[in-house]
Formats: C-alpha cells, structure tokens, sequence
C-alpha cells in the first residue's frame, strides 16, 4: 500500500513539472515560428519622409491583422542614400533568416537579386522593373521577385505636357536624371518620345550625389533649359528634393518631380503615383507569401492612384500663373 502511494506521488510530481515545461517548450517553438520580414530603404530613419514610407508600409500589415512582436517581426534597414550599403544590408537579413525582404527602388532590388536568389523579395516602388531588367513580364515576374512598380516612364510624358501647359513657349527642357538607377534609361526613352510629339528639345544631365547638381543646374543656366523634368530616382527623390527645389528657385527653372515631397519643400510641381498608397499595397504581397504563395506566381501591382500637385507659392515666385484648367486637376495646393 506504501508503495503504490508513493509511486502515485512521484507521478503526480513529475505530471506537475512536466506541464509548464511542456508549455513553455511550446511556447518557445511559437515563438520561433513568427516571421521576420526585412525592410531596406534608401533614406535615413532620421527622416520624417522616409519613416512615412516605412510607417504606410506598417499600416497596410496592421490592416492585415498582424501585430508587430506576436505575428511578425520587422527588421528595417536604412541605406542612408548610399547605394553601395544595399548588399551588406541584404546579406544581413539574409543571415537573420528573414521570411521575406522589401526592398525600396529599383537598385535595391537588383542588390537584392545578386544577393538571394530563394528568400522571397517583395519590391516597393519600382520605376519600370521590366524595363530594368529585374523581371521578364509584369504578368509573370518569376524567380523570387515581385512587389509594385510606380511606371514612372509612363509618367513623364504626362509630366512633360503639364510643363508645356505651365510654360507654353517653353521649347527646351532639361532633364535630371541618376544612371546609377536601373530605371532611368526607360524614363529617358519615355521623355524623348514625349518631346518630340511636343516639339520641344531635351537636354539631358546625370546626377549621382549632391556635389554634381550644381555643375548640372550651370549647364541648364549655360544652355537656356526653359523648364526642368527630375526623372524617379530614390537620390534626386527624397534624398535631394530640397536642394533641387532651391537651386530650381535660384535658376528660375519651373520644374516637376514625380515625389509628393518635392512640392512640400518648394517645388513648383509634382505628378505620380500615390507613393503611399503603394507602400500600403507592398504588404499586401509579404502577407500572401507567409501564407504560401510563391513570389513568381503574383504579378507585378502597378498604381491604381495617382496625384497632381502644385506650389502656388513657388509659381508667383517665378513669375507664373497657373492654367485654371491645371489648377482645376491638381489633388492638392500649397499656399
């Protein structure tokens, strides 16, 4: 009898430490179970812009039900506008074992590309990813790639013509553009093609850092540009969007940009893509992937939202009045 208590007791004991540790075993491989998602963009976390960005970008999972540290973990990486930065940034969360990796822009995604070529890779803001080389259709990306593109080389004709409505005696136009970036090539092709059916001459000029804008805007001074294209660039986006707006003003060159935060600092125009819209979208496809999709299988999103704004300021700065038939299309005005 003494011997079946005890043997009961000793059972119970092991029953009552076997079902914490138990628990916390299984809370523990929980726990690994949650996925890593990488984010890398070129800016800084410093800037208000950038965090933006990254905070649509989080929003679009938090409507998809994730909460950060018990559904997902995020891991944000910021090139600080250094291209060269992207690979070591890729490798790193490469390293961490990241479910999958968004990457802002179109040399991000290269990076990423030469990088890894089987974590999923969800691409954000990509000027022409066909056009760049990045994947074979828009349909059917392939490999590991896929995400959103804001086509911008369908913009800048678009881009050119409200130049012309703005400035209509304008006939030549200079246009700034990064070649370091995979997708300033198909802009070039779009601006040219714009031009000509405008009549108005281009004048190309590269700018990879900030010390080449000033020897680019005494070129456009040098050779009379009546107006000024800054072509999708994640540098002359976000990065120098101020500095080109002052030496705009200085030149007294009427200019449109494709990034909202062109106008916002003192720039006369800007007409793209709702860039936060498509931020929010990204997550759209980080979600279909942790669900089991394959990267290959989901085609490329292009923008569905776009948005015409004007510095009212600026233009009576630079002498000119805005087309009431402009004014009338524009989503916003700043005053």
């Amino acid at each position: 009898m003494r011997l079946a208590v005890t043997r009961l007791a000793t059972s119970l004991l092991l029953l009552f430490f076997a079902v914490p540790l138990g628990t916390a075993a299984a809370q523990s491989q929980e726990k690994q179970k949650v996925p890593r998602v990488g984010y890398i963009s070129p800016g800084s976390s410093s800037d208000p812009m950038r965090l933006r960005r990254f905070e649509a970008f989080r929003e679009g999972l938090r409507e998809l039900g994730y909460v950060e540290g018990q559904s997902i973990v995020l891991e944000p990486r910021w090139a600080e506008g250094q291209y060269a930065r992207y690979p070591a940034l890729v490798a790193d969360l490469v390293r961490l074992k990241a479910g999958v990796i968004v990457v802002v822009g179109g040399t991000a995604t290269k990076a990423a590309k030469e990088v890894t070529r089987t974590v999923p890779i969800v691409m954000s803001l990509v000027i022409d990813p066909v056009g760049s080389g990045l994947i074979p259709s828009l349909a059917h990306p392939g490999g590991n790639v896929t995400g959103t593109s804001i086509m911008a080389p369908d913009l800048v004709g678009k881009q050119l013509e409200l130049l012309k409505e703005v400035v209509p005696k304008v006939s030549r136009v200079a246009v700034l553009w990064n070649p370091d970036n995979p997708g300033g090539v198909p802009q070039l092709r779009q601006a040219e093609a714009a031009a000509r059916a405008l009549g108005v001459r281009l004048q190309t000029l590269e700018a990879r850092s900030p010390h080449e804008l000033d020897s680019a805007f005494a070129a456009m001074t040098r050779e009379r540009a009546g107006a000024l294209v800054i072509l999708n660039d994640a540098i002359l986006g976000v990065n120098l969007s101020k500095q080109i707006a002052e030496l705009a003003a200085k030149s007294r060159l009427p200019a449109v940009h494709g990034v909202p935060e062109y106008a916002q600092v003192g720039g006369l125009m800007v007409y793209g893509a709702n860039l936060l819209d498509l931020e929010r979208r990204a997550a759209t496809f980080v979600d279909k992937i942790l669900k089991g999709a394959k990267p290959a299988d989901l085609p490329i999103e292009q923008p569905s939202k776009f948005e015409l704004i004007i510095n009212l300021n600026t233009a009576r700065a630079l002498g000119l009045t805005i087309p009431s038939s402009v004014l009338l299309r524009a989503d916003q005005v700043i005053e």
